[in-house]
């Protein structure tokens, strides 16, 4: 079995079109076809099942997709680390994050780590939870920034880099903002920003627990699957909404944060870095250890 086997089995995998798979491969179909037959020669199993106008895994081929992209992953990671020097990593570190990583972890780490390994060249993705787990799990990216908690489950492994809790935004000049800290039971009968579940389910989850052991349920106006874009809906009026404490940090002239006074403390909530095991990297592991010492030195507050 060659390496080459693989890429064009990983290739034909992705692509469900022979033809599509040998374009990318720049080569033509017919020897893409003779390799992906000497492959299945090779494991004793058809990996596609094929017909004029489809092709599909078949279950043999399903289970081979991960076991192939691993394979291809640690050739490649071997060379690069046989490449590297001691000073540093080299290569390409695919980053993803969602977007209140911004706010203040990726300002802090992102100049540290560029002086640290100027070999390694990041590329950055912002997306949801959602598709960053799903980006994770493909390994269309090394290692993200997300929110955590994490509702779906998964193989993926992460480590919290920053502790936060939920405050109250409201649009400037809201009756609420004379108050110093608001309670869920004040926002009962305002129109509420809610996240959508299936793209932000971990910060949907915890303002429905929240609003559930209040014993009040709020008047969802709008849904939105980034903080900036409830940030920007409050900051027009349409409702207010509970945000990271992080995004406080980011001032908006339309947008004015109070504490939130909950009976009892509040879940769990924050920013992590999270990678799939099957695709442990040395640049993704620097990259981790940095942003847990920055996270280590960073505080909360709302000013």
């Amino acid at each position: 079995m060659e390496l080459r086997q693989l890429r064009h089995f990983l290739e034909v995998a992705e692509t469900l079109n022979f033809r599509t798979a040998a374009e990318r491969l720049h080569m033509t179909q017919p020897p893409l076809s003779v390799s992906i037959r000497k492959l299945e020669e090779e494991v004793n199993a058809r990996l596609f099942e094929r017909t004029t106008h489809s092709v599909e895994l078949t279950a043999a081929g399903k289970a081979a997709l991960e076991h192939a992209r691993a394979a291809l992953f640690h050739c490649a990671e071997l060379a690069r680390v046989a490449g590297s020097t001691a000073a540093g990593a080299t290569g390409v570190l695919r980053v993803g994050f969602v977007g209140s990583a911004k706010n203040r972890l990726l300002p802090r780490l992102l100049p540290v780590f560029r002086e640290m390994y100027p070999g390694v060249t990041v590329q950055f993705t912002e997306e949801t939870n959602t598709a960053l787990v799903d980006f994770l799990e493909r390994h269309v990216l090394d290692i993200c920034i997300v929110r955590v908690p994490m509702i779906r489950r998964s193989d993926l492994q992460y480590v919290t880099v920053e502790a936060d809790r939920f405050v109250v935004a409201l649009p400037a000049g809201h009756r609420f903002t004379r108050q110093k800290r608001i309670t869920l039971r004040d926002l009962a009968d305002e129109p509420f920003i809610d996240y959508t579940a299936h793209a932000i389910p971990g910060l949907h989850a915890l303002c429905t627990m929240l609003f559930q052991e209040a014993g009040v349920t709020p008047r969802v106006a709008q849904e939105a699957v980034q903080v900036e874009t409830v940030l920007f809906l409050v900051e027009n009026a349409m409702g207010v909404a509970l945000v990271p404490s992080s995004a406080a940090r980011g001032r908006r002239q339309g947008v004015e944060f109070r504490e939130l006074d909950t009976a009892g403390p509040q879940p769990p909530l924050g920013l992590a870095v999270a990678w799939n095991p099957r695709y442990r990297s040395q640049s993704g592991q620097r990259f981790r250890e940095l942003a847990q010492r920055i996270g280590e030195t960073m505080s909360e507050r709302v000013d």
